[in-house]
């Protein structure tokens, strides 16, 4: 094949900005890894002598309004709201909306919990689709369950907003499970500082494989499957390693709508939830940086890297693509409707350090990346591929990201040992490496099909495959019997 005289020399010109591009990304990865390293050994030290009992009894302690919501999770539902009536908490209120649910999600909920149709205040503070009922029991006095027409995920959160009695509101996933100690472990930010704490997010771990038992997870352990076993990867490396370090940095863009605790005035005072967006966490939590600072208010939006989340992630590749084409649908959406904060000194380190690094390499990571695997090929096709050249591209795309995973397992099993056999850990290094080849560059090219939907303005949520908690062997046959 003839080849044009000038290809050569502008895939060698690509190919070194690819290198320089990924070692910026991965540099900067590493010093939000070095941030989080030294904030998560400081937060041990502290967390090993924190009286949470003081918390607990202390008649200061905010009330909190957990609101879950449900649309078509019936396989999930009933075990979420049990792990939440375990919490070791002073005084909260469960509100589940299911929203235009058309499987059994509301059915399950009044026969397991005995429901009954209720008259209950609702104070329409943010706009929603119509509630067409609400539901509770004398058995279980703080839950409610509010039924309204579909408005999507965001719509549900804002009615139970409305619907709620406390000052601090928590979004729960309806396929998650929250640790008993939990809420106190995520409120202590907003005890500590009151008048400038407005958000706090805590830490989401992946329940596949482990044993659900009573809504608590009795036994911690990876799936076989190696897909989920991925995402535990990502998402250590992306808590541990990332969100701590970016909460240090006082530039933290989102509070995991898994697990996220906010004063509610302030999310009322913004408008609440967004519903022109696919990624209502990322998108609420950039709104309130942008009108605090805006109005000059002084504020902290935090990770707590302790409170844990069990919650299920998607089992198979059609499911997992729908669910990172979106999110990165609405990412994009969201810089884009944001873009004023770039670059733009008013907004601090989130003008300065978040915001350029999400635009640069959430982004434009993945054309870059991909296009740097093409590269490569084009390069050795046309005989200009060196040993040094490949040897620095394996190092700065590959092996230093390797290295970044490895120290997140390694940084998660020195301080919180969540995964107790070593063949876990194990199994979580092995992968760390596996993930590399096949499983980066799909991802990639997942959020490459987001951000075509998004020019063409293509907005579905996609069905999420549920398979349910995992019961453990003594609880399937008490079940059975």
């Amino acid at each position: 094949m003839n080849w044009p005289a000038w290809l050569p020399e502008v895939i060698l010109m690509f190919n070194f900005g690819v290198i320089f591009y990924f070692l910026a990304l991965n540099s900067i990865y590493l010093i939000l890894f070095l941030l989080s390293l030294s904030e998560i050994r400081r937060f041990v030290r502290r967390t090993f002598f924190s009286d949470y009992d003081r918390i607990m009894d202390s008649g200061m302690t905010w009330p909190i309004s957990v609101i879950v919501a449900a649309h078509n999770e019936e396989k999930t539902i009933v075990e979420t709201v049990r792990s939440l009536m375990m919490v070791n908490y002073s005084e909260f209120e469960i509100i589940v909306v299911n929203d235009g649910s058309r499987d059994a999600t509301l059915a399950r909920l009044i026969e397991t919990f005995e429901l009954r149709r209720i008259d209950k205040v609702y104070r329409e503070a943010v706009s929603t689709e119509e509630v067409v009922g609400t539901y509770g029991s004398l058995k279980y006095p703080n839950l409610v369950v509010v039924n309204k027409e579909k408005g999507g995920k965001s719509d549900a959160l804002n009615a139970g907003i409305n619907i709620s009695r406390y000052p601090l509101i928590c979004s729960i996933d309806a396929d998650s499970i929250i640790e008993d100690n939990a809420l106190l472990r995520l409120v202590k930010p907003f005890m500590e500082s009151p008048d400038e704490v407005v958000a706090a997010g805590g830490i989401v771990r992946i329940v596949n494989g482990c044993k659900v038992r009573d809504g608590q997870v009795s036994e911690i352990a990876l799936p076989d499957r190696p897909l989920p076993v991925l995402q535990a990867v990502e998402y250590l490396r992306a808590f541990l390693a990332g969100r701590v370090g970016w909460s240090q940095l006082q530039a933290l863009l989102i509070i995991s709508g898994a697990f996220g605790i906010y004063r509610k005035d302030a999310v009322i005072e913004v408008g609440g939830y967004s519903r022109e967006t696919d990624t209502e966490d990322l998108e609420l939590t950039l709104r309130l940086h942008r009108y605090l600072r805006d109005n000059d208010r002084k504020y902290r939006i935090v990770f707590v890297p302790d409170p844990v989340c069990w919650t299920e992630v998607p089992g198979d590749l059609s499911t997992l693509s729908r669910q990172r084409t979106r999110w990165h649908r609405g990412l994009l959406h969201t810089l884009w409707t944001n873009r004023g904060m770039l670059f733009n000194p008013k907004y601090g380190s989130i003008g300065w350090f978040a915001f350029p690094y999400f635009f640069l390499f959430e982004m434009l990571g993945p054309f870059v990346e991909i296009l740097g695997y093409v590269a490569v090929v084009l390069a050795y096709l046309l005989g200009i591929l060196n040993t040094e050249y490949f040897v620095l591209f394996l190092t700065v795309s590959i092996l230093y990201g390797i290295f970044l995973s490895i120290s997140a397992i390694l940084l998660e099993e020195i301080s919180f040992r969540r995964y107790p056999r070593w063949l876990d850990v194990s199994k979580l290094i092995l992968f760390s490496i596996v993930e590399n080849f096949g499983y980066r560059q799909m991802l990639s090219l997942f959020k490459i099909r987001g951000f075509v939907d998004l020019l063409l303005r293509r907005r579905t949520w996609g069905r999420m495959e549920r398979k349910g908690f995992q019961a453990s062997e003594k609880q399937r046959v008490s079940n059975a019997l």
